[in-house]
Formats: structure tokens, C-alpha cells, sequence
């Protein structure tokens, strides 16, 4: 099974939406959140689909690669996830790597008009091999896992999938 950017992402954010987008229960096409998201990622740098690539290698699709200064370039719509934004693109560093790739990252915050260098280091690696067995065993687990805090996921894609039966 082929590991992806956007599993390392939900691994951070939620197991449970992880277990639900790798056994095909997408709630994305619905998302107000996920639509303006796609919005910004078309629109921000329109130049760059001239300069860099768009690129797919061993199940990771890179937003924008500078194969002449080997960047990797992952356009975010907002910074409150940092955290799981981080590890995406450190797993996407990871991947070229094991493919005879050094590079770099670059996140990309259009709307906040900031950016932030990423990097890999061997305590990275270290934890990548390990969360993706941790990833993997989730995936394949027979039961989805519990939902999170109600709090932490008012503007989730499965939000209506994890508590549209609940009554006020």
C-alpha cells in the first residue's frame, strides 16, 4: 500500500480521518473549506505552472516542484495545522530522498502572505519510517477509530459524518 502526503497529514490531525479517506469514504468534494483551498492553490501563483512542475512519484503529489533548486513547494490555505502541513512536506522530502532526490520544502501561506522553509533530519526520518507503520496499522485496522473533541473538528470535511446524528 502506498503511502500519501495527505496520510501523514490526517495521521496528525485525526486517526479517525485518516481511517475514513484511506477505506474510501471521502467527504472532500463537499467541503466549502476544501473548494477554497483548491481556489488558492490555482490561483495564487498562476506563473509557476510555467516554471515548476505539478509532480507524482511512489504515491505523493508534489503542488509545485523547482527542479533547479530542487524545492518542493506546498501551498496551504491557512496556518493552523502547521504542524501536520510540516510533517506532509518532510514526508514529501523523505520520498525524494529515498529516490535519489535531496531537496528542500517550502510551505506557502498565500492568504497570510508567509512562507516557511522545511527540512529533513535524521530524527525525521527516524519518526517517518515509524508513523508509517503507525499509519499502516490504522489503515488496515477492521474498526474505524473514535472521533476526536467535538471542538477540534468544526471545519473538518467529516464533521457531518462523525456527528450528524448527535442532537442538539
Amino acid at each position: 500500500m502506498l503511502i500519501t502526503g495527505t496520510h501523514f497529514n490526517y495521521y496528525l490531525i485525526c486517526h479517525r480521518k485518516l481511517w475514513l479517506f484511506a477505506n474510501g469514504i471521502t467527504m472532500e468534494q463537499t467541503s466549502e473549506a476544501v473548494q477554497i483551498g483548491k481556489l488558492i492553490h490555482e490561483n495564487s501563483y498562476k506563473q509557476r505552472s510555467e516554471r515548476f512542475k505539478e509532480i507524482a512519484i511512489e504515491g505523493i503529489k508534489i503542488d509545485y516542484f523547482d527542479s533547479k533548486d530542487n524545492v518542493v513547494h506546498e501551498i496551504k490555505k491557512s496556518d493552523k495545522k502547521e504542524e501536520s502541513h510540516i510533517l506532509q512536506v518532510k514526508y514529501y522530502l523523505y520520498v525524494l530522498e529515498q529516490n535519489g532526490i535531496n531537496a528542500t520544502g517550502l510551505l506557502e501561506y498565500p492568504k497570510l502572505r508567509k512562507t516557511q522553509e522545511v527540512f529533513l533530519a535524521k530524527p525525521d526520518r527516524e519518526f517517518i519510517e515509524g508513523t508509517k507503520k503507525e499509519i499502516g496499522n490504522i489503515i488496515k485496522s477492521e474498526v474505524c477509530p473514535n472521533r476526536i473533541p467535538k471542538p477540534r473538528c468544526k471545519n473538518c470535511s467529516y464533521f457531518d459524518f462523525c456527528y450528524g446524528t448527535e442532537v442538539s
